[in-house]
Formats: structure tokens, C-alpha cells, sequence
């Protein structure tokens, strides 16, 4: 019988979400969708050292700026799930709240003969691993040196029964079978195959926290949540034999999921692993949404700095993946239509920071002027910028669009359509406001004052330049020198754009303010 698809991605709250960790994420939701599955978010927050506050908020709240929605494991409040109802069967959602679950599960393999107590302290482990590598070896607790231990391989029943109940430190360890062929199969790197004499006796289970280790949890919890595929990061790539292991001794290798592990998102350079360092030092967010840790340290995130959410998760999908066609940009519904594990490559994916600005200026470019005049009045406001009819932005919007990459752009290509210059760049000026060139702007500058025909763009531009030809003044020259009055600078929009635009009283005050301030 064929089981429905259901994926999940499962998180631990130790700090912000990396953009790597939203890929795997996308490319889960993607493949639930795709085969009209359920796509489970599920947070493994065992590691309670590790846990950071507000780290499983921003998790939640990124996903959702991405679209990327889940089917269970939170609500409609963005909350996960705690308490098992018809759409959350499976709750709680988080694995600390499913404390009682793990050692049973754990102690289930202690008695089949799969795994086993351990009893050694930190500092015996240490002492142990001192000796051997002052031995020129490498110390594994493992099949070589398990019976040299403290555990109840190695010590006599009643010793160990002893500990269980007298010690709080105790661990329970999966027994590796020796010299043994774990042959596996990944959806996307095809068979692997593994000899257990290079693994160790991984910890299942901690007494000291009551917790397990996300070996046991996540396995546990799959199986109980009925997951089919497990798509996740290439670092859990070493840990499959476990796994494999595991299914094996609980005898669920019918219902094993699949497994696929997803390659990393490397530096700009393809040296190594993609890190918030690279992006502090090259200066480009690796976090969906703005962090600040304990300390007051910010991180930069996507959402702050301009991008459009579905420009981040295009450009998360094609790191990694690619369509076998020319095709760059894709929508979430099209990415569900498109998406194959097939397709994704196994080697990194190295991010360029360029293209991630070419995305959204892609995305800015598709957009309505109606949807960028809603996004750009706010910027206006924080400069100070109101009582601006939306029917004036908006045309300075549809003027602008094609040259932005964010809508703040929009600021820095046209604040002067809003505010008047008080200052002239300095070698624009020294360039261009000579007598010889003002003296035929300020004539220009008389033509379009007398203008007297409908103010538009379209009726000045033809006849503007005519004149200024038929005079044979030098056009160059004369342009700029207007633009510097309007604009500030030599740079900017046509000078028909901006006049018809602010209107022929300001365009007045801006020719007598530079008369006056560049006598």
C-alpha cells in the first residue's frame, strides 16, 4: 500500500535560522507539495545547553515570511503544537514535551541486546582518551574498547543494577555490531555502504537530563509520526548506518523513511561552508530576519535589508537545484510544480551575492507601481518625507522602477523629485557651471518656463531638445548644468522628467537657489 508523503523539517532552537537551514526546509515543503503530502515542522530541543531564547520564535516567524507553511506542528498563532487534536494527531511538536516517549524506546534496545548502560564519568573518559593518544592511538568507545569501561558489557550485573539506581549520570549506548556492511541508499547521492568498524557506540540517551540524543529522538519520532522521506543536511550523512541501524533493531525497516542529504551552501570562494563571518566580512546577510543575540550583537537579515520574500526563496531553490531548463525565475507554485530531488546537484552550491541582488530586482521589476507606491510611502515617511500625494509618488515609482534593486533604492536614485538640493557636488560644479554653460541653461531654463503647452514629459522632451539643437549649443553641457540645479549633481533623470514632474514653480526656485549660491 502507498503511504501518503509526509516530510518534515525539524530545527533545534540553538541561535537564528541560517538561509542553509531554510533551503532544507523549501526543498521539504516543495516535495510534500508536489505529491499533495504534509510538510511537519518539529523542533529537537534536546540539547538543552545549547537552547536559545527566541530561537524557536524566529524560526517559525522566518518560514512564514517565506511562505514556506507547515500542515502541522504549529498553529494559526504560529505556535507549536503541544496538545494532539484531529489536524495534529502527533503533537506535542517539540521533543522536549515528548520527554516520557524516548526511554522507554531506549530501554526497549537495552533489553533486545542492541544497546547498553554506560557508567564512565567525564573525567574517565578523558583519562582514557589521554592514555591512548599518548599511545599514538585514537580513542573510540566502541567495539575495541567497550569491555575496558565502565558499563554493563564490562561489569558484573549486579554492579550495574547498582549504579542505575544510585548514579544520575548514566547514558545508554547503541551497541555496534563488529565488521559489519551497512549498505544504504540516498535519494540523492544513490548507495553508500559502510563498514561498523570505523563507528563508535553513540549515546541514545542521557539520565542525567532524561533526554535523548537527536540519534534516538529523531528516529522515535519519525517513525511515530509516520514520515516517509528525511531530507535533510549532508552533515547527518556519517550518522546514516546508525539510523539504518536503528530501524533495524526496532524492527520498523518497513516503514523507514527514505533518506536524502542535501549538499552545503559554500563561501562566495567555494572554500568551505557558507558562515555569518562571510557575510559580516563581504557584507550580505545569511539569515532570512534580523537577529540580536544576548549580547546586543545584530545580524543582518533578508527581510530587513529589502528583500522580497519570494526573491530569497528563488534564489534559495536554485542553490543546489536547477530545472534542466534556461528558466531562472519561479514562483512557489511553480517550484512546487518543477521540484525534483532528482535534480539537486551533490556537490555545494556556492552564493554569489550579486545574483541574490539580481533576483530581487527581478521580483522589483515584476511588481505593480500600485504594490511599490504602498512599500515605498513608509520609506518617504522615515525621511521625513508626508502630505505627498500617493498620485505624485506613484508616478515618481513607474519613473524609477527599472533602475532600482530595493524599493529604499528609490530614495537614493529620486529624493530629489521630493526634496530641493542645498548642495552641489563639488567637481560637478567646477565642471559645469561655467559662464559659458550657465548662460545657455539659464535660457533653456526660460524656454521651459514659457512653455505653453500641457506640462507632460511627452509634449517637452521632443521640443526642448529641438531647441537647444537649433541653436547649436552644446546639448551635454547645457543638460547637466540644468541638472545640477535640479538634481545636485550632473547625474539623474532627464531633465523633462524632472521638471514635468516637480512642477514649473519649484522648477523656478531651484534655478534662482543656484544662481544664488553658485554666483
Amino acid at each position: 500500500m502507498t503511504r501518503k508523503t509526509r516530510v518534515r523539517f525539524a530545527p533545534s532552537p540553538t541561535g537564528p535560522l541560517h538561509m542553509g537551514g531554510v533551503r532544507t526546509a523549501l526543498y521539504n515543503y516543495l516535495f510534500a507539495k508536489q505529491r499533495g503530502g504534509d510538510f511537519i515542522i518539529r523542533i529537537e530541543d534536546t540539547d538543552s545547553q545549547r537552547f536559545v531564547p527566541g530561537a524557536e520564535k524566529y524560526i517559525i516567524e522566518a518560514l512564514n515570511w517565506c511562505g514556506i507553511v507547515p500542515d502541522e506542528g504549529v498553529d494559526a498563532e504560529g505556535n507549536v503544537v503541544e496538545t494532539a487534536s484531529e489536524r495534529h494527531p502527533h503533537a506535542p511538536y517539540r521533543q522536549s514535551q515528548r520527554k516520557p516517549i524516548y526511554r522507554k524506546y531506549a530501554e526497549e534496545l537495552v533489553e533486545k541486546g542492541f544497546a547498553y548502560y554506560a557508567f564512565d564519568t567525564a573525567e574517565e573518559l578523558g583519562a582514557k582518551r589521554a592514555e591512548m593518544e599518548s599511545a599514538g592511538q585514537t580513542f573510540i568507545y566502541g567495539q575495541t574498547t567497550r569491555m575496558g569501561l565502565r558499563n554493563s558489557l564490562s561489569m558484573p550485573e549486579a554492579e550495574w543494577k547498582e549504579l542505575l539506581e544510585t548514579r544520575t549520570d548514566w547514558t545508554i549506548r547503541f551497541k555496534m555490531p563488529e565488521n559489519r556492511v551497512v549498505k544504504m541508499d540516498d535519494l540523492i547521492r544513490g548507495h553508500v555502504e559502510v563498514n561498523t568498524s570505523t563507528l563508535d557506540d553513540k549515546v541514545l540517551w542521557k539520565r542525567a537530563d532524561e533526554l535523548p540524543t537527536y540519534h534516538l529522538a529523531n528516529i522515535v519520532d519519525d517513525h511515530l509520526m509516520e514520515i516517509t522521506e528525511v531530507i535533510r543536511g549532508e552533515e547527518w550523512l556519517p550518522s546514516l548506518p546508525l539510523h539504518y541501524l536503528l530501524y533495524e533493531a526496532f524492527g520498523w525497516t518497513e516503514t523507514q523513511p527514505r533518506f536524502a542529504h542535501l549538499s552545503l551552501l559554500l563561501k562566495p570562494d567555494g572554500k568551505g561552508k557558507l558562515s555569518k563571518r562571510d557575510g559580516d566580512r563581504l557584507g550580505f546577510p545569511v539569515f532570512p530576519l534580523r537577529w540580536v543575540n544576548a549580547e546586543g550583537e545584530v545580524s543582518r537579515g533578508y527581510r530587513e535589508d529589502g528583500y522580497f520574500p519570494e526573491a530569497f526563496v528563488n534564489l534559495l531553490a536554485m542553490l543546489g537545484w536547477n530545472p534542466g531548463t534556461e528558466q531562472e525565475l519561479f514562483t512557489l507554485e511553480e517550484l512546487v510544480e518543477t521540484f525534483s530531488l532528482e535534480r539537486v546537484v551533490k556537490s555545494g552550491a556556492r552564493f554569489n551575492a550579486d545574483k541574490a541582488k539580481w533576483y530581487n530586482k527581478e521580483y522589483l521589476r515584476k511588481k505593480s507601481v500600485e504594490e511599490l507606491t504602498d512599500l515605498y510611502i513608509p520609506v518617504l515617511e522615515e525621511h521625513g518625507i508626508t502630505g505627498v500625494s500617493r498620485e505624485y509618488v506613484s508616478k515618481v515609482v513607474a519613473l524609477i522602477q527599472e533602475r532600482a534593486t530595493f524599493v529604499a533604492d528609490f530614495w537614493d536614485i529620486a529624493s530629489y523629485l521630493f526634496v530641493a538640493p542645498v548642495t552641489f557636488v563639488e567637481k560637478d560644479a567646477a565642471k559645469f557651471w561655467k559662464e559659458e554653460n550657465y548662460t545657455l541653461a539659464l535660457k533653456v531654463a526660460d524656454f521651459i518656463m514659457n512653455f505653453e503647452g500641457e506640462f507632460t514629459k511627452e509634449n517637452l522632451e521632443g521640443p526642448l531638445e529641438e531647441f537647444i539643437r537649433s541653436n547649436e549649443w552644446p546639448m551635454g553641457k547645457v543638460m547637466n548644468c540644468l541638472r545640477l540645479a535640479l538634481v545636485g549633481a550632473s547625474s539623474g533623470l532627464g531633465i523633462a522628467d524632472i521638471v514635468t514632474l516637480i512642477g514649473k514653480d519649484e522648477f523656478a526656485r531651484r534655478i534662482e537657489y543656484i544662481k544664488a549660491t553658485l554666483k
